[in-house]
């Protein structure tokens, strides 16, 4: 089966959970799925398994498929990468460096004047294929130790048993056409269309724990965010429903 129909799948089964098609937050069985999409059950399983893997649903042995309750009152971001398994996913190091900020990233990591800042670069390979160029940078007095291995394995990891408390990311995007030597690095054709994404870790405590811009190719992203009328009304210049005077 194409990965096409799993495709249809997966944002079919979104847009229903969110609709609240399925009685007391259960799914209906793989079988029952795979008859009403006509499809076998191992497409269904491929699909069932990318939702799982987004946190959006939780197999219970024995009891059924759930939808995790605390995901639909919060934005879902679902990207390309989300299901991706993380022994299917390689980071190759570029460099490591040990530099003094410039006023920007001082700025982002509200830093003191002379405090200094790991800087790397590297290549993210998803099942083989380069699919990401990242540049990031991290404090140093946070990471004294940070290494080649931390970099080719996992930042978020290494920040866990750090015993640092990761509270959320925030993350921009912006289309873009990668230059000459983004694209050499890509093993890709210059002006290839790409995704420049900005992301910042922030811990429990408010503070930074890294900051990267990532250029990513093949890259696909999806949203489901709650409706919130008075954000809405606020934009169309009314209030209470009422237009402002």
């Amino acid at each position: 089966m194409s990965s096409k129909k799993t495709e249809f799948i997966v944002s079919d089964l979104i847009s229903k959970i969110f609709q609240q098609k399925f009685w007391n937050n259960k799914l209906p069985t793989q079988r029952d799925l795979a008859s009403a999409y006509q499809v076998s059950r191992f497409t269904i399983q491929k699909a069932l398994n990318r939702l799982e893997a987004i946190g959006l649903i939780e197999s219970i042995q024995g009891d059924g498929i759930y939808i995790r309750e605390r995901a639909l009152g919060n934005p879902l971001v679902y990207n390309s990468l989300t299901e991706v398994p993380y022994q299917d996913m390689q980071s190759r190091l570029l460099y490591l460096k040990q530099i003094q900020p410039d006023p920007e990233v001082m700025r982002i990591f509200n830093l003191p004047p002379g405090e200094p800042v790991w800087e790397f670069q590297r290549i993210r390979i998803v099942r083989y294929e380069i699919s990401q160029l990242e540049t990031g940078w991290l404090p140093f007095r946070m990471f004294p130790e940070l290494s080649r291995e931390v970099l080719e394995d996992s930042i978020q990891n290494y920040a866990l048993k750090k015993k640092y408390r990761i509270s959320h990311f925030v993350t921009s995007y912006q289309p873009a056409l990668l230059t000459r030597e983004q694209a050499d690095l890509l093993n890709c054709k210059k002006g290839t269309p790409a995704m420049h994404l900005t992301s910042r870790g922030v811990l429990k405590d408010g503070s930074l724990f890294i900051c990267s811009k990532i250029f990513a190719i093949h890259y696909e992203c999806t949203y489901v965010v709650p409706f919130n009328k008075d954000v809405y009304l606020s934009r169309r210049g009314k209030k209470g429903g009422k237009a402002q005077r």
